[in-house]
């Protein structure tokens, strides 16, 4: 039998090392957040055929359920600049094969065909945004916003909160594990997702969603926030002092045919 070179044996002893963890068997979700920067009317429209009529049916075919498209809403100084796109996957290897996945579905290459194959010069974005998560542990799988009415007044809030070095970040990611996911979750913030950043320009941060029926029952759900008891509590904890530097907040809508 021939020998396996190094690169063999190190891949043979990663794949067994990631079939026997959680990493690997699903216990926590990974998310997939990209932003697309457009610059006119006509990359929105080629991107709102493409997501809808190609990129959410196609995925919903290969095992995503649920897949979100948002917008920023009127009143944010990026309206009309970015579309956002956020994809659950139950592990590493459904993301992982999902390129492939794609690559195969004759159905997706031909609806998608007039954004997969746009010309040089009328491409339907600018520029392409990726941030790559994990689930928290306290909130380990994607969670389908329980808000109504019309997705044109619902506010979908994400927020980015940056720290100042790694230890800072997994403090504050404590935090979250260890009671204020609790208090979004008391206070009917309905919440989307936490997620511990593992790629993206602005690390070390996590991000988070929480969803409300219009901007009325966010500012009245935050005011709430700021006044709860189990907040001021732990907000003072010295554990918990200066363990952020950055709060990047950004006011979205589902589009119409967002699945939630």
């Amino acid at each position: 039998m021939q020998s396996k070179t190094l690169s063999q044996i190190l891949l043979l002893l990663f794949s067994a090392i990631l079939t026997t963890t959680s990493f690997a068997q699903g216990k926590r979700d990974f998310y997939e957040l990209r932003t697309y920067h457009i610059e006119n009317a006509s990359q929105e429209s080629q991107l709102d055929s493409y997501l809808e009529k190609a990129l959410l049916p196609a995925l919903h075919r290969n095992g995503v359920a649920k897949v979100g498209v948002f917008k920023p809403v009127s009143s944010q100084p990026d309206a009309r600049k970015k579309v956002y796109l956020f994809i659950p996957y139950s592990s590493i290897k459904a993301y992982s094969k999902m390129e492939g996945k794609l690559g195969k579905d004759q159905i997706y290459q031909t609806a998608g065909s007039a954004y997969i194959n746009a010309p040089h010069d009328n491409p339907p974005y600018k520029r392409i945004e990726t941030v790559f998560m994990q689930a928290f542990t306290g909130q380990p799988r994607f969670t389908e916003s329980k808000v109504t009415g019309p997705k044109k007044d619902r506010v979908y809030e994400l927020r980015s909160y940056e720290s100042q070095t790694e230890k800072l970040y997994k403090q504050k990611v404590k935090m979250f594990n260890s009671g204020e996911m609790d208090i979004f979750t008391k206070l009917d913030f309905n919440p989307v997702f936490y997620g511990e950043v593992i790629a993206g320009a602005n690390m070390p941060n996590l991000m988070y969603m929480t969803t409300f029926t219009n901007m009325e029952s966010r500012d009245a759900h935050w005011k709430a926030f700021g006044t709860d008891p189990d907040w001021d509590r732990m907000k003072v904890m010295p554990e918990y002092q200066n363990i952020m530097n950055r709060n990047d907040q950004r006011l979205l809508y589902p589009t119409d045919y967002s699945d939630f």
